[in-house]
């Protein structure tokens, strides 16, 4: 554990300038943020820019970010992991869902493409059907074990039907406890919807939030993974998309700034820029690419080890197809996976909960795994791909 006392910076003030031009027609805005914009001094400030555990969050970061490495997602809720069972003809029993995150964790050799993995807190604490803790089984593969820590969207008051994350109360005692049982990075989920708007007051809602998070997961010791999504349900093209995403990403890296959250001890989950789910042009892996590549230029700093993008409903093939696509030239970033359906939908289907295609199952989830270490790596051929690699996982209104 890094002992490293937390350097003192001064911070830069803040320009009233920057708020000119917002939208006025906002409902509601956070008080605290509000408190921010409004009443800050002139003068700098002397803030503490990290945790003590300064050290480890850079070394952790760097260490879920290292070559040909992504982060598999298992952090499902037991709800959602039920839907999951119920497709195969499971019923959502704690026993099932042991069963097939055992079988995830223990895969022979997925360390070599995995160098993280999400959990939900139930698996935190799980052991396997061995009897192994599941923190334990992850270590031993050298995968760094991460912890979901919101706790879901709720709508929200004053917006055009928009969704807010809630999980901030309690979050300091929660992420210290998670830390003492191995967890070593964080993962808090919000949305933003482009056919609800997305109005201002839910894009500086979704900002505001994740950067509480992610500064108190700091403060823990957690890497936090900030996850801005915006999701793919719509029919707009993807230059409606960038330009969402572009001031939801500036917004984020604001409210981060103003929350002294150390840029090298983060990771950062967004979704990649593409059309609607229901758009009726569709976007090559290399148009996808040269957005989204763009956009990361222009709004993330190179100081962030790493930018783990979701799936989001993509097929397995197309999720894989569009990361190697941005991994054709060097990036400033470790430019890679978070992805949970688009490396497990396959591999659930083989396994169907019968103990003897436990195997076959495992070996799907490697080659998945695998195909997104070459994709990482701009290695990617695409061959020898099944038909299921090729199914969209797209839901509209989806929530976990």
């Amino acid at each position: 554990m890094a002992s490293s006392t937390a350097t003192m910076l001064k911070a830069s003030p803040v320009k009233s300038d920057w708020v000119k031009g917002q939208s006025l027609l906002l409902r509601r805005q956070p008080s605290s943020v509000s408190a921010i914009r409004s009443h800050v001094a002139p003068s700098s400030l002397t803030v503490r820019a990290a945790s003590a555990y300064a050290d480890e969050l850079v070394k952790t970061a760097k260490t879920i970010a290292s070559p040909g490495h992504g982060i598999m997602a298992m952090d499902e809720s037991n709800a959602t992991c039920g839907k999951r069972l119920a497709s195969i003809g499971l019923e959502n029993t704690e026993a099932n869902r042991q069963a097939y995150r055992t079988l995830l964790v223990s895969a022979p050799g997925l360390g070599q493409y995995i160098s993280g993995a999400i959990l939900f807190e139930e698996t935190l604490y799980q052991s396997t059907t061995d009897g192994k803790k599941m923190v334990d089984v992850l270590v031993e593969q050298n995968i760094v074990p991460g912890i979901k820590v919101d706790k879901g969207l709720v709508p929200l008051v004053g917006s055009n039907d928009e969704s807010w994350c809630q999980g901030l109360d309690g979050l300091a005692s929660r992420t210290a406890a998670y830390y003492e049982q191995g967890a070593r990075f964080a993962k808090w989920r919000t949305v933003v919807s482009i056919p609800n708007g997305p109005s201002a007051l839910a894009v500086k809602e979704a900002a505001w939030g994740l950067a509480r998070y992610a500064a108190i997961s700091q403060d823990s010791g957690l890497v936090p993974i900030v996850e801005p999504e915006i999701l793919l349900d719509g029919e707009h093209g993807i230059d409606r998309t960038y330009e969402v995403a572009e001031k939801v990403w500036a917004e984020v890296f604001f409210y981060l700034a103003q929350n002294n959250v150390m840029f090298e001890g983060i990771l950062l989950k967004p979704s990649m820029v593409t059309p609607g789910a229901e758009a009726t042009d569709r976007a090559t892996p290399e148009q996808v690419a040269s957005y989204t590549l763009k956009l990361l230029r222009n709004r993330i700093p190179p100081a962030v080890p790493g930018i783990m993008f979701l799936s989001g409903g993509q097929s397995e093939l197309e999720a894989t197809l569009n990361l190697n696509a941005m991994n054709q030239a060097p990036n400033p970033w470790h430019v890679s996976f978070s992805y949970a359906r688009a490396l497990q939908n396959t591999c659930l289907k083989t396994w169907g909960g019968r103990e003897e295609n436990v195997k076959a199952a495992q070996d799907v989830l490697l080659a998945r795994a695998k195909a997104n270490s070459l994709a990482q790596l701009g290695k990617y051929t695409g061959e020898g791909e099944s038909e299921e690699a090729k199914e969209g996982m797209f839901v509209k209104g989806y929530t976990y």
